[in-house]
């Protein structure tokens, strides 16, 4: 049995490595979206920067917090196979639920998957605790009050940290403008002295004061005259702020600088429990176990859990080098300061997120709101913060996301916030935090516009919800975790363990090119690279291919089940018609955003009506589709007459010239020979012709007389050849608009008075 827990006790610190390196991968956002975002530095510069704080923070924890021990459990009626059981659970369903999350890109918190983790654990084994002994109550087994004081500072942490950044950032942004060069150097040296007092009071004040170097007598000297010291730092900030705008130094700079060291120092001091508090619980209760000569595993109960615990300053050592090697080389973590930069961006970006009904809902619903307030304020005043928040030119490096005053003013909010939130013993999330003031300052900077404002806010709102999902998801898997432990055993236990490191090994160290392309945007800080035309045609040309090859697979489907009057397929159309939707969407935000890059350079010609009716082109072929799906789709499940057999037979060969004119086109766009051009436009228009013949013989048919059992089959059949003409046209349009798009200089007179006199 000795020999089982010492196993059991291994596998808990080699999962505290994995721990470790996952949520370093999801807490780096925290300390390192800011001065990514602003580009005040090389890469290289804030990851020693970070590496630093993050190793000072380490060794100067003031010890383990307490949550893993008595935070959540009651630990005093939990026996040592109970805590031990929780502990793996914990652990297992921790390393797993932070991977997947890093690897959508959507920043979650340690601190509530964590206890939440512990709570859905220690949830279950409580009811078989009650159930074995009746006089045990869940107060007896579940520190609620804890539980609660973590839920509800969920809320108000997203509220409060949202708001307070909404608000500085606008009063900054009022006082500095976007061109913060130009501002009186005495505001500068202010805003420096307070930024300065604020990181100071939190890197020595909370950072260290609660350091086991620290000695007693010190920490109480502080506290003492805190006041004082603050204000001493205060004034001689402020005059060295002064003295480095005179030196024309970026104050705003250094004040990044600085706090990202002091976010870095903290998020180590701090949340150096979500990843390593559990480990180490399990570890010392197998020493007091161990330590009481082996008594029964299931009645040697964990009252020596309740006391504190301090941990050598060699395990944390160990913890913080882990650390600055997950930061240093984690593909994950630039995934997730990829989504915090994105969605604060101050110009338009590669979108991440999609478009939302309830996005559009909150748009429409604060610029009505915007719209009425602005009826209140004179207009000399509407004039005067529009001049401030001019932003057509800003100071800020080529290519980053904003500007350093945001980037400052996000890290002194967020330290702010932490600071206050600690004092009051408010178990706040550093993560929850430092993401809502990103999304409020980037808000009062007007970074969310008509153009990505649904977009943004569709990105926030999943991201939230995430969190959210992260303690549910948190909850049931660990107590499901738990439960298959507690009633299989030692081999469930090993089997679980092995799970998870294998599926931690495969994500983080199997290589795949999305993340390593995302990871050296990061890295070499060039997300706005110059855009090559031969490239940009190149993939051009592969997305119409994509779009013509999958219009045409639907078309075939669609055509399938009204002959063959087969349902499921007409059904599962509808579905690919709307994700092919999205995902045309999702591509031509990214292309026109390219292309206007490639208009910028000043190397292209006026090509963006081609390009954009390229474009359009793309989506009118589903939008032919969805018309020609739906009475297709009706008439079949509603089991009304089939096609006649006449009708089957005569469609055939339109059918036939469909495809090999889509395939014919898809070559020719492919290959960028447009040789024969003029052939297939031709082709083109006699099928299209034919087409409206075969549609119109039809229609003078029915006038005439027709049988009376044919006309809902009949109306569904011309409905599809009227909707296949329009494929064809809108395919005439697109090999038009590439061929003008990719050779602007080879258009005859001839070709353009034609492309401007056909319809469209």
């Amino acid at each position: 049995m000795t020999t089982i827990y010492i196993i059991i006790v291994v596998f808990l610190l080699l999962l505290a490595v994995f721990d470790l390196f996952v949520g370093v991968s999801n807490d780096a956002v925290n300390f390192l979206n800011s001065s990514v975002g602003s580009r005040v530095a090389k890469w290289r510069t804030l990851l020693i920067l970070a590496a630093v704080g993050v190793l000072v923070g380490a060794l100067m924890s003031s010890g383990m917090m307490d949550v893993a021990r008595h935070g959540i459990m009651q630990p005093q009626n939990f026996s040592f196979a109970d805590v031990m059981t929780v502990f793996l659970a914990v652990m297992v369903t921790d390393v797993i639920v932070l991977d997947r999350f890093n690897s959508m890109g959507l920043p979650t918190s340690t601190t509530v998957s964590l206890v939440f983790e512990l709570f859905g654990a220690a949830t279950l084994l409580s009811f078989f605790r009650m159930a074995e002994e009746p006089t045990l109550a869940y107060a007896d087994l579940i520190n609620t009050d804890k539980c609660l004081s973590v839920i509800v500072a969920i809320f108000v942490s997203v509220a409060i940290a949202f708001i307070c950044g909404l608000v500085l950032q606008w009063l900054s942004r009022l006082i500095f403008t976007f061109q913060h060069s130009k501002v009186c150097g005495l505001a500068v040296s202010i805003f420096g002295g307070l930024s300065f007092t604020v990181l100071a009071y939190f890197i020595f004040i909370k950072g260290l004061g609660g350091s086991p170097f620290i000695s007693a007598d010190a920490r109480a000297w502080v506290a003492e005259h805190t006041l004082s010291l603050m204000s001493v730092i205060f004034l001689v900030s402020v005059v060295i702020s002064y003295v480095l705008t005179l030196a024309r130094v970026g104050v705003f700079k250094v004040v990044v600088l600085m706090g990202t060291f002091a976010l870095a120092m903290a998020f180590a001091g701090n949340d150096l429990v979500n990843f390593i508090g559990v480990p180490y619980a399990g570890y010392e209760a197998f020493q007091n176990w161990y330590a009481s000569g082996c008594p029964d595993a299931d009645s040697f109960m964990m009252t020596s859990l309740q006391g504190s615990a301090k941990s050598p300053w060699l395990f944390l050592f160990l913890a913080g080098i882990i650390m600055i090697l997950a930061l240093a080389f984690s593909r994950k973590a630039m995934n997730v300061i990829k989504t915090s930069v994105d969605l604060s961006r101050q110009d338009e970006g590669d979108e991440m997120f999609g478009s939302s009904r309830a996005a559009r809902s909150v748009v429409r619903m604060v610029e009505s709101w915007a719209e009425g307030s602005n009826r209140f304020v004179p207009r000399r005043m509407r004039v005067w913060v529009a001049r401030r928040f001019d932003n057509r030119v800003v100071d800020m490096p080529e290519g980053a996301a904003f500007d350093v005053v945001r980037a400052a003013v996000n890290l002194v909010v967020a330290s702010v916030l932490i600071v206050i939130g600690t004092s009051y013993k408010l178990p706040l999330s550093t993560t929850y935090v430092t993401f809502m003031v990103a999304m409020g300052t980037s808000l009062a900077d007007k970074a969310w516009g008509r153009e990505t404002a649904v977009f943004r806010v569709t990105g926030v709102m999943s991201v939230i919800g995430g969190w959210f999902l992260t303690a549910a998801v948190a909850f049931i898997a660990s107590a499901i975790v738990c439960a298959i432990m507690h009633f299989c055993g030692f081999v469930a236990m090993f089997l679980l363990m092995a799970l998870a490191i294998f599926v931690i090994i495969k994500s983080n160290f199997s290589k795949s090119e999305e993340e390593e392309k995302v990871a050296q945007n990061v890295r070499s800080a060039h997300n706005v690279d110059l855009v090559d035309r031969k490239d940009f045609c190149l993939n051009m040309a592969n997305e119409d291919t994509r779009s013509m090859q999958t219009a045409l697979t639907i078309f075939d489907d669609i055509v399938d089940g009204f002959f063959d009057r087969r349902i499921r397929p007409l059904r599962r159309m509808e579905t690919s018609i709307l994700s092919a939707r999205c995902d045309l969407d999702s591509k031509r935000r990214r292309e026109l955003q390219e292309y206007s890059k490639l208009v910028n350079q000043g190397n292209e010609s006026d090509t963006s009506v081609w390009l954009h009716l390229d474009v359009d082109c793309r989506g009118q072929y589903f939008h032919s589709l969805r018309r020609m799906l739906e009475p297709i789709k009706n008439h079949v499940d509603n089991g009304f007459n089939p096609a006649p057999r006449s009708v089957v037979e005569e469609f055939a060969p339109l059918r036939r010239q469909v495809a090999e004119l889509f395939a014919e086109t898809d070559q020719m766009i492919q290959s960028g020979n447009y040789a024969d051009y003029e052939s297939l436009r031709v082709l083109a228009n006699e099928l299209r012709k034919r087409l409206k013949a075969v549609r119109h013989a039809h229609m003078v048919q029915m006038q005439n007389g027709f049988d009376r059992s044919s006309f809902k089959v009949m109306m569904v059949y011309i409905n599809l050849l009227r909707e296949t003409q329009n494929l064809v046209n809108t395919l005439r349009h697109h090999m038009e608009a590439a061929k003008c798009f990719n050779n602007p200089v080879n258009i005859s007179p001839e070709e353009m008075e034609i492309i401007n006199n056909s319809e469209y």
